[in-house]
């Protein structure tokens, strides 16, 4: 029998072993268990401008489920979402930042960096397709 918080380790290691380039302060692994189902949010934290923004969600019929589903999305990403900039500062700064995001679109690349924030806590200058490399 499998001890579920070992899997659940396991499963986690694996995922930030993937994206840890992007975050090196961290990956934050936030469950909502809502009807029946979890919806896995994986948050990155950004070391340089001490901000967080959503990497990707999953749905699995419990934690174990959508961490498999997450971790699958993270071994194939990169071959199947647009690469996105975007340039931004904090209402109170002049400094600009710039952040990357992977997305099918680019509703879902602002959905990424908006996720959990105030829409009128940032400024965005601009957003971009970058080229396919």
């Amino acid at each position: 029998m499998t001890d579920i918080n070992v899997e659940t380790v396991k499963l986690q290691e694996e995922i930030e072993n993937y994206i840890g380039g992007i975050a090196s302060k961290g990956i934050v692994f936030n469950y909502e268990d809502k009807d029946g189902e979890t919806n896995l949010h994986v948050i990155t934290v950004n070391p340089k401008h001490n901000q967080s923004f959503l990497f990707h969600t999953t749905k699995g019929y419990n934690r174990l489920d959508a961490l498999k589903k997450m971790l699958d999305y993270v071994k194939n990403y990169k071959e199947k979402e647009s690469s996105y900039t975007v340039q931004w500062s904090l209402k109170e700064s002049n400094e600009l930042h710039t952040s990357y995001f992977r997305a099918k679109n680019i509703m879902t690349a602002l959905d990424k960096f908006y996720y959990g924030r105030d829409l009128n806590s940032i400024v965005v200058f601009s957003v971009k397709l970058n080229p396919i490399s």
